[in-house]
């Protein structure tokens, strides 16, 4: 049986999808069970299993705004080919490919967005009003938010339990109770990263899906659509936190300040409610490792000195990348797509 020429070319967009997926899964370890691992409360094998379920969850249940804003927010639907997707995708999977091969975790949601724009931009047709009045706005207020907030339980919560109690992985057998809240919040933050990360791949892919195979533009058939994509998509997540996660983890939890199970739960708390009130409220993609090393500042600001953590080498890298991976995911984005017109594919 010979299958029709449309359905064989999704399989490129979609295998780049999942490559995408793969390395966000590698960016999503590290603020989702770093903590849990430390404390010695779950083998390393588990944690892939059950972050691709948490994910696959989080895409289900709270994904669908975050993925229709990147599906038809940026770029019109109908602009969403096969090519264009596929140098979508593959413009963000290369940005974050080298942040992971350098040990930074970095914003997959941001890349996405440089992306489209890029390639919105070449056609003239980006859509700057949710850009401009709320997606970037809240990329700069929210990892401030998740600063102050994690600095506040830091001076107020944590310092005065401390002088109380020993709150450290070696002592966690001791509290039964904390030590089920940092497994809860591992879980939680995995959740909140399918609400949001996953309609990187799975939003522009059920644009494309809809648009290529006429099937119709109203949010019913988009859901669907992008419901059968998060079932191919989401499992990469899990194949990304086994083969990519632990050079993250070691950056994200011990070169920036060393910290204990209880500021470790509270830093996941904070981030992934953050993230997910977003995803669900106002279907914005947002950046949780942002989020979560905005905390890890701010409870280190709160244990330490503010000069003694802004000074330190992995932070200041981790500002250079963060400013270089979107951007380079936009410039790669604009030269695909100028090379395959140039090549007669658009």
């Amino acid at each position: 049986m010979l299958i029709d020429p449309v359905y064989s070319q999704l399989i490129l967009p979609l295998v780049i999808a999942i490559f995408l997926a793969i390395n966000m899964g590698g960016s999503g370890t590290a603020p989702s069970f770093s903590a849990a691992y430390g404390a010695n409360l779950i083998p390393r094998s588990l944690i892939p299993g059950l972050f691709g379920i948490m994910v696959f969850a989080g895409a289900i249940v709270a994904g669908k705004n975050v993925a229709y804003t990147l599906g038809r927010g940026i770029v019109p639907a109908e602009n969403m080919t096969i090519i264009l997707t596929s140098i979508i995708l593959m413009s963000v999977a290369l940005s974050l490919l080298l942040a992971n091969l350098l040990g930074v975790p970095q914003s997959t949601s941001q890349s996405t967005v440089f992306a489209l724009a890029g390639t919105a931009n070449y056609f003239g047709v980006l859509q700057t009003e949710k850009l401009f009045t709320e997606i970037i706005p809240v990329w700069f207020v929210l990892p401030l938010i998740s600063f102050f907030l994690t600095y506040l339980a830091g001076r107020f919560i944590y310092k005065p339990m401390k002088k109380r109690s020993s709150f450290e992985f070696e002592t966690l057998k001791k509290h039964p109770g904390l030590q089920a809240l940092v497994l809860i919040s591992s879980l939680y933050v995995a959740f909140s990263i399918g609400a949001n990360n996953v309609a990187n791949a799975s939003g522009p892919i059920a644009s494309m899906v809809l648009n290529e195979l006429d099937l119709g533009d109203n949010q019913k058939n988009f859901n669907l659509v992008m419901t059968l994509s998060v079932l191919v998509i989401a499992p990469a997540f899990g194949i990304g936190s086994s083969l990519l996660g632990n050079k993250v983890v070691r950056s994200t939890g011990k070169e920036i300040i060393e910290f204990g199970p209880l500021s470790a739960t509270v830093i996941a708390m904070i981030t992934a409610t953050l993230l997910l009130s977003v995803s669900i409220t106002k279907g914005i993609p947002a950046s949780l490792v942002q989020l979560n090393t905005g905390a890890i500042l701010g409870i280190g600001c709160a244990k330490t000195s503010w000069k003694e953590i802004f000074m330190k080498s992995t932070v200041q890298k981790f500002w250079v990348i963060w400013i270089i991976a979107p951007v380079l995911s936009f410039l790669l984005s604009i030269g695909l797509t100028w090379l395959a017109d140039q090549a007669g594919l658009l």
